[in-house]
């Protein structure tokens, strides 16, 4: 069982991000998987998160206890849920915006300009996207296969090449890091 923290601020995509690695997961890679979600009153601008759980078995408890992976797309979120994060856990964030503090705990880290790919690609909008293609490269939460089922499903149909290319665009990137 894996517990998975996407964390941000509203307008990031953050919410779609957590549905979208639960409907990779359970439609598509076979395994079972429960979102919960958190927000700040205001709809865009305030903290949000979304915990998923993804398990090979029924998952009989829907939220997270103490997740496994971190994916801070914020600064404040990785100021809230870091301590949170388990201890050789892995943190996931994106590089121009969150700057981790040197802790005694060991964990892994992996970071993307995720939010500077998607600009790069047209559209800043796509940074969850880019974000996704990096988290499956480096985690074994989701198949890759499986994500790029799931996407079209949960973006206007216009936007479904733009959206493909950001998922490729940083899954290549965490693929080329572990070769580093």
């Amino acid at each position: 069982m894996r517990e998975v923290r996407f964390a941000g601020f509203g307008g990031q995509g953050i919410i779609r991000s957590g549905i979208i690695i639960g409907a990779a997961a359970s439609l598509h890679d076979e395994r079972f998987a429960t979102l919960t979600q958190s927000f700040g009153p205001e709809a865009r601008g305030g903290a949000c998160s979304a915990q998923v759980v993804v398990s090979d078995e029924r998952v009989l408890y829907p939220y997270i206890t103490k997740p496994d992976i971190l994916v801070a797309m914020s600064q404040e979120a990785y100021a809230k849920y870091e301590e949170e994060l388990k201890d050789n856990g892995l943190l996931v964030y994106d590089a121009d915006l969150v700057h981790p503090k040197k802790r005694k705990v060991k964990k892994k880290e992996f970071s993307i300009p995720a939010t500077r790919f998607a600009e790069e690609l047209g559209n800043r909008i796509i940074a969850n996207v880019v974000m996704l293609g990096f988290f499956t490269a480096v985690t074994d939460v989701v198949s890759k296969e499986a994500m790029k089922k799931a996407i079209p499903s949960f973006v206007p149909s216009r936007f479904i090449d733009l959206n493909m290319k950001a998922f490729d665009k940083g899954y290549d990137y965490g693929k080329e890091g572990q070769k580093s």
